[in-house]
């Protein structure tokens, strides 16, 4: 048969097999029946990859094969069910437990973990920026007789809602009452809020409202506030407040911003001496300070503000030593000459710390100081760094947030949230609002020119406070961001000697 060999049977003695290595065994043929030759495999079984008849032959194979403790068992004790029925159980256990641990690895990994690493530098570090106002609003010569007339119209207003005469404080001056608040609009009312128990207040006694010759009611049956209305009068609604007192001051705040929208793009410079009126003294590491260190701008609320070691300053202040004597030191003088006491209701300085490129928003991270007495202040600097990708939503410079930045300074979120306002402004009122940076060719918001614009911007106001504009949305923080945390250390009062060397209306502040 073809591939088998075919081998004689000699009588002869056996001879020695050439080629026989030791260690090689050696068959000896005898007188016996010859055995039968062993049985090639065939070409199936000489396969380089062996393909098992069934399942069980498969997983008899991984058993006797696998390097997994235990699996063996599962073949050795196949004659005692007990036993392997054990050995099964505690096989899948341990595979449930190892795949377990591999879905915990795989989720924490998959989860993008971060590490917060903490590290305290007492290195030498640039002096942030320092802004500080008078709040004292500035009564600019351009608008002030309008000004005075919206003082007498708020004078009139409180004497016909509460018999209260401001004269003394709001005009020096007063033309004697007449009627002069038909010449404003959205007049400040008193209007009567329903209650289910109107019927029961009706029993009041009627002598005491015959003897003031006014209805005496409780003071929560009533809200004041002003009327405002679209374009076309279609819809309007009151602004009230429970409160009389912020009632009156968001009315007048509503018509000065109307009067201060008026003022032309192009003002001469401010009739203040500028140091010399509001700072008495100021030094920075024990040097003195010049007109070089500081720039001016004039905030609607807070008045006159200065700016110390902005962008602006040629050499940026360095500072690497803390104490009282080290760092900013001011001495200022806070009066309140031909002031405006429905905006500004304190005296004193507001303060705030700022980065050299950050704009000063005085009303989200200023502080007040008030006069008569001496402030220190303590600053520390944070840098946080945010991971962005699948780590965190962040923005490196601002370029990928669907918001225009209309402050000529770096991103940061708050400058892309008054610029989201300041975009739905307008568009939805068509003008700008005037306590932020408005494009080119755009008006600032004005009843005489944009009659519904406050029915507009109450109404916006409302959506964004409640995020429906989607501003708190879209403004994403910055992946890098430095800010400068301050501490009240202290607050000293001056001795009675102290006071008669200096007038009794300065104030010291220390940072």
């Amino acid at each position: 048969m073809e591939g088998n060999k075919l081998e004689e049977q000699d009588a002869s003695p056996p001879q020695p097999t050439p080629g026989l290595m030791k260690g090689d065994k050696r068959e000896e043929q005898g007188l016996g029946p010859e055995p039968a030759a062993p049985q090639q495999p065939t070409a199936e079984e000489e396969a380089l990859i062996e393909f098992h008849r069934s399942y069980r032959e498969l997983f008899e194979f991984f058993c006797n094969n696998t390097t997994i403790h235990g699996a063996i068992r599962l073949v050795c004790s196949q004659h005692n069910r007990m036993k392997t029925a054990f050995w099964a159980v505690l096989w899948l256990c341990t595979f449930g437990m190892m795949y377990w641990q591999f879905g915990l690895l795989f989720g924490e990994y998959f989860s993008y973990p971060v590490s917060l690493n903490i590290n305290l530098n007492s290195d030498k570090l640039v002096f942030p920026a320092v802004t500080i106002c008078t709040l004292n609003p500035y009564r600019y010569p351009e608008i002030k007789e309008e000004l005075e007339e919206l003082d007498r119209i708020t004078q009139q207003t409180l004497f016909d809602l509460y018999k209260y005469d401001s004269s003394p404080t709001l005009v020096a001056g007063s033309r004697g009452r007449r009627d002069l608040r038909g010449t404003l609009p959205h007049l400040l009312q008193r209007l009567r809020v329903p209650s289910p128990l109107h019927g029961a207040r009706q029993a009041r006694s009627v002598a005491s409202s015959v003897r003031d010759n006014n209805p005496q009611v409780d003071w929560k049956d009533w809200k004041i506030g002003f009327e405002l209305c679209n374009q076309n009068k279609s819809d309007c609604f009151y602004q009230t407040y429970s409160s009389g007192v912020d009632a009156v001051r968001e009315w007048y705040r509503f018509h000065y911003i109307n009067i201060l929208s008026r003022l032309p793009e192009t003002l001469p410079s401010l009739e203040e001496d500028t140091l010399g009126n509001f700072i008495f003294a100021c030094r920075f590491n024990q040097v003195s300070c010049n007109q070089a260190n500081y720039s001016h701008f004039h905030h609607p609320m807070y008045g006159n503000c200065y700016t110390f070691n902005d962008k602006n300053n040629s050499n940026l202040w360095m500072s690497s030593m803390p104490g009282v004597n080290n760092g900013l030191s001011l001495m200022l003088r806070t009066e309140q000459n031909d002031f405006i006491p429905l905006l500004s209701t304190v005296t004193g300085a507001r303060v705030m710390v700022h980065g050299q490129d950050e704009p000063a928003f005085m009303d989200d991270g200023g502080f007040n100081l008030r006069p008569g007495v001496e402030t220190s202040i303590s600053m520390r600097k944070e840098a946080l760094d945010r991971l962005g990708g699948d780590y965190g939503d962040c923005t490196k410079n601002g370029s990928d947030v669907p918001v225009k930045n209309l402050y000529p300074s770096k991103y940061t979120q708050q400058v892309c949230i008054h610029s989201c306002f300041q975009e739905n402004m307008i568009k939805e009122c068509g003008c700008a609002y005037i306590f932020y940076p408005r494009p080119q060719n755009i008006e600032y918001c004005d009843y005489r020119k944009h009659s519904s614009w406050g029915y507009c911007y109450y109404k916006l106001q409302a959506d964004f406070s409640s995020d429906h504009l989607g501003c708190f949305t879209k403004c994403r923080k910055p992946c890098r961001n430095g800010s400068s945390r301050c501490y009240r250390d202290r607050t000293t009062t001056p001795s009675t000697t102290r006071e008669m060397e200096w007038p009794k209306s300065t104030s010291s502040s220390r940072s």
